[in-house]
């Protein structure tokens, strides 16, 4: 019964390694998805496209870190309609909304609902697995990229002829900001305009401009205040340091500029050991003790989904793990600090 679990009770069913990291994004978030059934049903399951990878014996040896268990996390990826919630090196929770592509961008809020892009839609969704909002894009128009804005709002920019940047009150219904994007800015191509768009804790917006070669960031009143050119930036995150970290999916790196658009820090793909063999990444995350993790498509299973290194370039974990999950294009690491709803407090 519901009713019978005190706080103390809930406690002792996390392990105690997570208690120490649980702030970030509470405790009833951890209770919602940890204790299933306490609640409500989890609903009834979706059919999802079969796997194109293929999953190795052996995958895992000779991988550097804990494999699943190394963080908590959600992930998502292109090509696999199934979302994950990972904790203590178990899947204890997934999400699919049922055949084609693709997920992109996900954020599992303070409130234990997770924000997320379909493509050709976006929503949240409860850990009971009931959709509570959802927005669909218009005719011709696709969803890449979504960011919650406190509890009640969110930004979203849809790509189309023009591509349109809009503030939502999930509350309401009613587009707060809407802004349209000119084809000189973004490109011919509806499908390549953008797969990341970012409000940064300043307020101003960090676009990363895909088929254009350029990140652009605007003020409020969408004029235009820094941009750096740069092959493919697939994601772009304004760090607490006040740099930027762009993600090159074309050159297969990713560069961490500073506001006069010099390099403070580099790492190409090439650069891992050859064993790990690492490509196709589209976006990386920056973590609280600096270290960056990179997200892959893993070449169908034969390359690892994630790898970590640190600043000075050390490979400190490698996740090969196509057995439980498919490709990875996005994580939310989910023992950092910060409340994932506030512009800037997470680094991805």
């Amino acid at each position: 019964m519901p009713g019978s679990w005190s706080p103390a009770r809930i406690a002792a069913r996390i392990p105690l390694s997570v208690l120490p990291n649980i702030r970030p994004i509470g405790l009833i978030v951890f209770c919602r998805f940890l204790l299933p059934g306490m609640f409500r049903p989890w609903g009834r399951k979706k059919c999802i496209d079969p796997p194109t990878w293929k999953a190795y014996p052996d995958e895992a040896a000779a991988m550097p870190g804990n494999g699943l268990a190394q963080h908590p996390m959600l992930y998502i990826g292109e090509g696999c309609n199934k979302m994950f919630l990972i904790n203590e090196g178990k899947i204890v929770w997934t999400y699919s909304t049922g055949k084609g592509w693709e997920y992109d961008d996900i954020w599992l809020l303070s409130n234990g609902n997770i924000l997320f892009s379909r493509m050709g839609w976006a929503a949240e969704v409860t850990p009971q697995k009931k959709i509570i909002w959802r927005i669909d894009a218009n005719k011709g128009c696709e969803i890449h990229t979504i960011q919650p804005i406190g509890l009640d709002k969110c930004m979203l920019v849809e790509n189309g002829t023009p591509a349109t940047l809009k503030i939502i009150n999930k509350k309401t219904g009613a587009v707060e900001v809407q802004h349209s994007l000119p084809q000189s800015l973004t490109g011919a191509g509806v499908h390549g305009q953008f797969r990341r768009a970012r409000v940064t804790d300043k307020g101003t917006y960090l676009l990363s401009l895909l088929q254009m070669n350029r990140v652009v960031e605007y003020d409020r009143d969408f004029k235009e205040i820094w941009s750096y050119p740069i092959s493919s930036p697939w994601a772009a995150v304004r760090l607490k340091n006040g740099n930027t970290l762009i993600s090159d999916e074309k050159e297969a790196l990713a560069r961490e500029v500073t506001p006069a658009g010099e390099t403070a820090w580099e790492f190409k793909l090439s650069e891992l050991p050859p064993e790990l063999g690492f490509s196709g990444s589209q976006t990386c995350v920056r973590v609280a003790n600096g270290n960056t993790i990179f997200c892959s498509r893993g070449d169908a299973g034969k390359r690892p989904q994630l790898v970590e290194i640190t600043r000075e370039k050390k490979v400190v974990w490698a996740l090969r793990n196509w057995k439980d999950l498919g490709p990875a294009t996005a994580i939310q690491v989910l023992d950092e600090p910060g409340i994932p709803e506030n512009p800037g407090d997470l680094q991805r």
